[in-house]
């Protein structure tokens, strides 16, 4: 059987990072264990505003949660009253009162870019009974517009109601899973209908990730040298600036 990597894992330190960043000797089993409860419960809460990515660190007697959103005025409420009441929840769950808790909220630059927001959209759309088929193909399409290379949509389970489940796949462009340096998003979830759960999955490939740190590199400006002969053979080079303004002035 072929035994299949999970594509975030497969690619810390390199276009991904670690969700929990934190270190412990005595009570690591612990912090594990709150983590994914904090996750959980906040994933559940939260399931509106469309999750991206819940990232958690700890220093000593402080919790950082920085939470990504592609609705992040759900979470905030009105006059950041939304993440009051959302630490008070996670404080009275999960923490003592001595640890400080900070919460911050970022936005999804591209939320159609965002295998998260994808799963949660298809996740709605079959809640509702929406054909299955149509479901996937609408949301391929979001993804390609939105400047993804290639997208892979997995759903299993008893599709439209049939009595026997099965699995059906769509792709379009290209996923290249086992290539460490292809920048590829991964997520999974479950609905929830009235004929039993259905599984989806989503990967979404948005090209090369060291192409896009030399593109990052590219844009930065510099300083560049014109070379201009004369007649008399030499060559004379001048800076030039950004904002230089330079004035040759020939006899």
């Amino acid at each position: 059987m072929g035994k299949k990597v999970n594509p975030i894992i497969f690619r810390i330190g390199l276009s991904e990072r670690w969700r929990s960043r934190w270190f412990s000797n005595h009570d690591f089993a612990a912090f594990l264990e709150q983590d994914v409860s904090i996750r959980k419960s906040l994933r559940k809460d939260l399931r509106e505003a469309g999750l991206d990515k819940i990232e958690i660190e700890r220093s000593r007697g402080e919790i950082i949660i920085n939470i990504t959103a592609a609705k992040p005025g759900l979470i905030i409420g009105r006059g950041g009253s939304g993440i009051e009441d959302l630490k008070k929840k996670i404080r009275s769950k999960f923490l003592d009162k001595e640890t400080k808790l900070n919460v911050n909220i970022t936005e999804v630059s591209v939320p159609h870019l965002s295998a998260s927001v994808i799963v949660e959209s298809i996740r709605e759309d079959l809640e509702r009974r929406i054909p299955f088929r149509r479901v996937m193909k609408q949301n391929i399409d979001k993804v390609i517009k939105a400047g993804a290379q290639g997208v892979k949509i997995i759903v299993a389970g008893r599709l439209n109601g049939v009595d026997i489940a099965r699995t059906e796949k769509l792709v379009q462009g290209k996923v290249p899973l086992q290539t460490l340096r292809s920048d590829i998003d991964y997520s999974r979830g479950v609905a929830q209908t009235i004929y039993g759960m259905i599984g989806i999955k989503v990967w979404i490939y948005k090209g090369e990730y060291f192409d896009k740190k030399a593109k990052e590199k590219s844009d930065i400006k510099r300083p560049t040298k014109t070379v201009r002969l004369f007649s008399k053979g030499q060559a004379k080079i001048q800076d030039l600036g950004e904002n230089s303004k330079t004035k040759n002035k020939t006899k």
